[in-house]
């Protein structure tokens, strides 16, 4: 089932996600529901506050952008992470234009490092501790944002971030145009 993604304003994006355990009511049909929404969308990653859940909950899918290129220069994953939690990053930041689906049609230039370690249990709730690297690196440390309450566009510079203030504020009022579903904050 295709759920609402919840957009730039609402309160749920903004709060620190919650851990789960192996007993969170139907856990295997809400990440079916959020893979199916999150290509729907046409996006390579979706956390659960997006969906207005208070979990920490994200999947990924970065196989679809290495997806045509000749030589790619990574290998993509697709991975669900349940409770992860950020052990180290490391290496020289490097920006790189980020957009979200809770932000339509915003996008700006993020520096992150490109080196991720991270521990985290999957679906079937065996741990993992993995590193993570380029655009694998950034799109997990993306979603782990979220879970965190943070968007990305805190993290641009404070020129762009005044830049896009308006259309902000559009998004927030439900004022844009979208080929998904999005649920707005309550005026």
């Amino acid at each position: 089932m295709i759920l609402p993604i919840y957009a730039y304003g609402h309160p749920v994006l903004k709060k620190v996600a919650e851990d789960i355990d192996n007993d969170y009511p139907k856990l295997n049909e809400l990440i079916e529901n959020m893979w199916e929404t999150m290509y729907k969308a046409e996006g390579v990653g979706l956390a659960a506050p997006q969906i207005g859940l208070g979990i920490r909950l994200f999947i990924v899918d970065t196989v679809q952008v290495f997806e045509g290129e000749e030589e790619p220069t990574e290998v993509g994953l697709k991975k669900v992470f349940i409770n992860a939690e950020t052990i180290e990053e490391s290496g020289k930041e490097w920006e790189y234009e980020e957009g979200c689906l809770s932000i339509p049609d915003i996008r700006g230039d993020v520096k992150r490092q490109p080196q991720l370690k991270m521990w985290y249990l999957d679906e079937n709730f065996e741990e993992h501790e993995e590193v993570f690297t380029g655009i694998n690196a950034r799109v997990i440390q993306h979603e782990y944002d979220h879970i965190e309450g943070i968007l990305f566009t805190e993290k641009l510079k404070p020129i762009r971030r005044k830049m896009i203030k308006r259309k902000l504020e559009k998004i927030r009022k439900g004022q844009i145009d979208l080929d998904y579903k999005m649920k707005f904050a309550k005026k």
